[in-house]
């Protein structure tokens, strides 16, 4: 069982958590949730890379908006 389902309930609860609280730290969150469940949308896995780095790169984004953070 691929692990593209639980990608897309985290995008799904990321975007709800933003469509309530309307902070802007939760868009490289939900990006990175989204890239993700494209990735393992894909069956070969040279495909999925580029998704994979988008996730990380997205996952970075995140991580330097939290360290700014008050």
């Amino acid at each position: 069982m691929s692990l593209q389902s639980f990608w897309i309930a985290a995008t799904v609860v990321a975007l709800l958590q933003f469509a309530r609280v309307r902070d802007i730290r939760i868009v490289p969150l939900l990006a990175l949730f989204a890239f993700q469940a494209i990735a393992h949308h894909q069956t070969d896995w040279f495909a999925a890379r580029p998704w994979h780095f988008a996730a990380g790169f997205a996952g970075l984004a995140s991580l330097t908006i939290l360290r700014k953070a008050p």
